[in-house]
C-alpha cells in the first residue's frame, strides 16, 4: 500500500549508458513491488559529447549528484516511498553508490555495491592494462591530483557512511580487485555500520555463474526485506 520503495541503479563505466530495453534486473525488482530508477547521470555516453566529457575531472561529484537528484525527482512527484529509497551499482556504479551514501546519509536507506571502487589511488595503480590511464581524465594525473583521489575516494571518508551496505565481489576480479572492496568492509567495520560482504570464488568482473547470480540476488532480496522494507 501507499508509494513504492524504489531502487536507484547507477550505471558502470563510468562513460556507459544505460539503454532503452528489457531489463531482467528491473523485472525481478519490479514484480517484487519496488520501483526500478536508471540514472544516466552527467558522463554517460549517448547524450552528445559535452554532456559526457562533463565528468572529465569530476567523477565522483557530478555522478553522485545525478543519483541523488534522480531519488528526489522521484520523490517530488509523488512516485517514490522518500522513507524507502536504497542505491544500486555495479563498478564505477558502485563507486557512486558509497560516495552518495556518504553526501547524502539518510537518503537511501540502503547501499547495494557490487565490486565497487573504494580507493582511487589503488584503483591507478592495480587496476588492469587496458584502464591504467582512466582515471587521468576522470579525476586527474597523479601526483598532481592526489588531493582530489583523496577527496573522492569512499575509503577515506567512511565515517560519514550511516546507512547499511552490502558489498559483492568476486575473488578474481582483475578490474576492481577484491582489496577495494576489502578496504571499504573493514572501515564499516571499526564504524559500527550495519553491513554485509559476500565474497564469490571464481568470479571476475560481473557475476557469471548461474550458482552465483542467483546467491547473489537472493541476498539483496533479504538485505532490502530488512532494512528497507521492514526498518
Amino acid at each position: 500500500e501507499g508509494l513504492p520503495p524504489v531502487i536507484v541503479l547507477i550505471h558502470g563505466g563510468p562513460t556507459s549508458a544505460v539503454q532503452i530495453g528489457y531489463n531482467l534486473e528491473a523485472a525481478f525488482f519490479t514484480s517484487r513491488g519496488y520501483g526500478y530508477l536508471e540514472v544516466n547521470y552527467r558522463g554517460s555516453t549517448g547524450y552528445g559529447r559535452a554532456y559526457r566529457e562533463a565528468l572529465r575531472g569530476r567523477w565522483g561529484e557530478l555522478d553522485v549528484i545525478d543519483a541523488a537528484g534522480g531519488a528526489l525527482a522521484l520523490v517530488g512527484q509523488g512516485l517514490a516511498d522518500p522513507d524507502r529509497l536504497a542505491i544500486k551499482g555495479g563498478s564505477a556504479g558502485g563507486y557512486t553508490v558509497l560516495n552518495a551514501l556518504i553526501r547524502y546519509p539518510g537518503l537511501f536507506k540502503a547501499g547495494l555495491c557490487s565490486y565497487g571502487v573504494s580507493n582511487l589511488f589503488t584503483l591507478a595503480m592495480d587496476t588492469h592494462k587496458f584502464e591504467e590511464r582512466y582515471t587521468d581524465s576522470l579525476v586527474g594525473p597523479l601526483p598532481e591530483a592526489a588531493e582530489k583521489y583523496r577527496q573522492w575516494s569512499p575509503v577515506f571518508h567512511a565515517e560519514r557512511i550511516k546507512d547499511p551496505v552490502a558489498i559483492f565481489q568476486g575473488d578474481e576480479d582483475k578490474v576492481v580487485p577484491p582489496s577495494q572492496s576489502e578496504e571499504i568492509v573493514q572501515a564499516l567495520k571499526a564504524n559500527g555500520v550495519p553491513h554485509e560482504y559476500h565474497l564469490y570464488p571464481g568470479e571476475g568482473h560481473g557475476f557469471r555463474k548461474a550458482e552465483t547470480r542467483q546467491a547473489y540476488y537472493e541476498a539483496i532480496e533479504r538485505f532490502l526485506l530488512q532494512y528497507v522494507i521492514f526498518s
